[in-house]
C-alpha cells in the first residue's frame, strides 16, 4: 500500500502517517527504488488502535511506549497502569472543569444580583 492509501484506510491525513513514524508510532516503512514508501495492513491497523489509545486518555509518548511494549510481547494486564495513569490524569482534569465551571456560574449569578465581576469598577476594585 501507498502511503495516501494506508492513511484514507485508516481514517487519518497523510501528514499524520508521516507524523507517526517520525515519533516512532509507526516502524520504517519498506521504500521502493523510486523512494516511495510501501506499507502493509499491519500499519493500518496499529495506526487504528494508536487513534484508540489516544481517546482513551493517553499521550503520543504513553500510546509510542504502549506499542512498543506489545511489540516486545507484554500484554494487556501488563499495561493496565497506563490506562490508569490515563483515568487519574482525566479526573483530575474534569474536576478542573468543573472548577472552573463553577466560576462560571458563580460570575453569572453576581452579574444577575447586579454586582457584575466584569465591568472595569469591578476589576480595579472601585465600585
Amino acid at each position: 500500500m501507498r502511503i495516501g492509501q494506508v492513511a484514507q484506510a485508516a481514517g487519518v491525513s497523510v501528514d499524520t502517517v508521516r507524523f507517526y513514524e517520525r515519533r516512532g508510532v509507526l516502524p520504517p516503512p519498506e521504500r521502493r527504488p523510486s523512494g516511495y514508501r510501501t506499507y502493509t495492513g499491519e500499519t493500518v491497523e496499529r495506526i487504528r488502535l494508536a487513534k484508540v489509545l489516544q481517546a482513551n486518555g493517553l499521550t503520543l509518548d504513553e500510546v509510542t511506549d504502549a506499542l512498543h511494549s506489545f511489540d516486545a510481547g507484554t500484554t494487556c494486564a501488563d499495561e493496565r497502569w497506563r490506562l490508569e495513569r490515563a483515568v487519574a490524569r482525566l479526573e483530575e482534569r474534569m474536576a478542573e472543569l468543573e472548577a472552573a465551571r463553577d466560576r462560571v456560574l458563580a460570575t453569572i449569578a453576581d452579574c444577575e444580583r447586579g454586582a457584575c465581576r466584569l465591568t472595569p469598577a469591578a476589576r480595579t476594585g472601585r465600585v
